[in-house]
């Protein structure tokens, strides 16, 4: 299956616990940092809900 790779671009200070938790979830800890994962349906979603947070390589 296809991969994609989520870089954090701005902070989890100040967002919602909602939020704060994707980013978590998505294996993102400081900004700059990237991550490779699988692109299925649950991922997307979760990239969705943080779209203003997270930069899609």
């Amino acid at each position: 299956m296809a991969s994609i790779k989520v870089k954090l671009i701005r902070s989890k200070i100040g967002k919602t616990p909602n939020q704060r938790k994707t980013v978590e979830a998505l294996g993102l800890r400081k900004i700059g940092q990237v991550v490779e994962k699988e692109d299925t349906p649950q991922i997307r979603g979760m990239i969705k809900v943080v779209s203003h947070m997270v930069e899609v390589e």
